[in-house]
């Protein structure tokens, strides 16, 4: 499910009522955390951050021209979904992430290669996304990008 949007504001305002307070806090969790250096965006039927063009001129090779995606947020029909970009590709992060869960929550963890959902609100460890969000840098996620994709 895509919610098109022309903004993060427009995008958050389409999001059901009872998930936009989770939602917006969870955004703001990630933005408040991230390192220098990422953007906010609107991509793909989601907000998120990504590495400039002015930072990463080389950009995402499935999307030339468009800046490199790095963390997206989305409502989905059923879920909350996070999909952080680092635990795809780092495996020691993914590890981490996987090893800390169960301290932070009671819920089991359900997750994707790089998404992780949440069914409902009040189950989202902020504090565990605000650890991970500041777990890579803009130049940590360029450098595995790189060596991960040859152009």
């Amino acid at each position: 499910m895509q919610i098109q949007s022309v903004s993060i504001e427009d995008y958050i305002s389409k999001i059901p009522e009872d998930r936009q307070e989770a939602f917006k806090k969870l955004f703001d969790t990630v933005n408040d955390n991230l390192p220098k250096g990422f953007e906010e965006a609107t991509n793909y039927g989601m907000i998120g951050w990504v590495v400039p063009l002015a930072t990463f001129p080389a950009g995402y090779h499935c999307a030339p021209g468009t800046p490199l995606p790095f963390v997206n947020l989305a409502s989905q029909k059923n879920f909350i979904a996070l999909y952080h970009m680092g635990l795809y590709s780092k495996p020691e992060l993914l590890d981490w992430f996987v090893g800390e869960y169960p301290k932070h929550s009671k819920k089991k963890l359900d997750m994707g290669k790089s998404c992780i959902r949440f069914k409902k609100v009040d189950d989202i460890p902020f504090e565990l996304i605000a650890e991970l969000s500041r777990k890579m840098t803009p130049d940590e996620w360029i450098g595995i990008y790189e060596s991960q994709y040859k152009r």
